[in-house]
């Protein structure tokens, strides 16, 4: 009996061992995928947004709308027309606001203006406080009627 108890207590202390040394080889990757989950996520997003004229001063142009695709969700635009397009925007999602700035370099001319560029996220509130990254920017703007459409592609760490 004595026997069996000193294998059962070398058995006992044998697992305890083991499972100490599972818990400190377990910390490092702990904290590893602690680590990770630290780490900014990264959303692909690919949205188009048709804007409507709102008002102007100037060589600035505000605009409103809707955003469709990844983001989905209402838009304020403020975009100024001259050598180069630039402009700052608030999109509204379900999961918070998202803001940033762009600039482009127009073509073409006549009553349709395009505009390729990029787009720079800087922040946003809720899920998109600490957002950042950047998107292609790609638009049409009708001068006769103010109509904006903007198409952007890129990545978004959250």
């Amino acid at each position: 009996m004595k026997q069996m108890l000193g294998w059962v207590g070398s058995r006992a202390a044998g697992a305890l061992l083991a499972a100490g040394a599972a818990t400190l080889c377990a910390g490092p990757s702990a904290q590893a995928a602690h680590s990770r989950a630290a780490r900014p996520s990264r959303l692909h997003a690919s949205d188009v947004a048709i804007l409507r004229y709102h008002g102007s001063f100037g060589e600035q142009v505000y605009e409103t709308g809707y955003a469709k695709g990844t983001l989905p969700g209402s838009m304020k635009v403020h975009m100024t027309f001259a050598s180069t397009v630039s402009g700052s925007f608030i999109l509204y999602t379900h999961g918070g606001t998202i803001i940033g700035h762009g600039r482009a370099k127009p073509h073409g001319g006549g009553v349709w203006e395009s505009f390729a560029g990029t787009l720079y996220v800087t922040g946003g509130s809720g899920r998109y406080a600490h957002a950042h990254g950047s998107a292609r920017l790609y638009g049409t703007f009708n001068r006769d009627t103010y109509a904006l459409k903007i198409k952007t592609a890129g990545t978004l760490l959250l």
